[in-house]
């Protein structure tokens, strides 16, 4: 008995060691197949990415840059008008702005 109370006790003082060396070991993300969706396997909206140049990547990425910089501009207007009516014809345009960007990006995909 006094055997089995000292194998309980090694086994439950070793158990959460070994847990954590599991735990932390990275979860892999599956290997990309044929018959695997574009999405899958490479984090989602990167499979579209994936097969681009590095040219087409620094144009898409300066397409990025340049509408972030014209939200953000549109949102520093917006914040700094003190005319309502002025203001809300700022956030429709900036609105109209992102309705379009929106559709841009349906369309690619």
């Amino acid at each position: 008995m006094k055997h089995l109370y000292k194998s309980t006790a090694a086994f439950l003082l070793l158990l959460p060691l070994g847990s954590a060396s599991f735990a932390a070991e990275p979860q892999k993300a599956p290997e990309p197949t044929k018959d695997m969706p574009m999405h899958q396997g490479m984090g989602m909206g990167m499979g579209m990415m994936g097969g681009m140049s590095e040219e087409q990547m620094d144009q898409h990425m300066r397409a990025m840059q340049e509408h972030m910089l014209a939200m953000h501009d549109l949102s520093n207007q917006i914040l700094a008008e003190k005319d309502p009516a002025k203001k809300e014809q700022l956030k429709n345009q900036q609105l109209q702005l992102m309705k379009s960007h929106h559709s841009q990006m349906m369309m690619k995909h």
